[in-house]
């Protein structure tokens, strides 16, 4: 058997954010908690050498909300 059979490239999900993305989990889709929810990570050749808490936001976007005018 082969060391990519053995494991399984679908949805795992990890809590790690200081985790280092090495070479082997090129094509993997990770699941990195942020804080509230799972966020989907698909592992690219560029993220390499980072760490997954580069790829995944932990706050909401803000927006000012417009007033109805009565």
């Amino acid at each position: 058997m082969k060391e990519a059979d053995l494991v399984p490239k679908k949805n795992i999900k990890t809590m790690s954010k200081n985790s280092m993305i090495l070479p082997k989990f090129i094509g993997f889709t990770l699941r990195v908690y942020n804080g509230k929810t799972f966020a989907v990570l698909k592992i690219i050749d560029e993220m390499v050498g980072h760490k997954l808490g580069e790829f995944v936001s932990t706050r909401k976007q803000f927006s000012y909300k417009k007033k109805k005018n009565k």
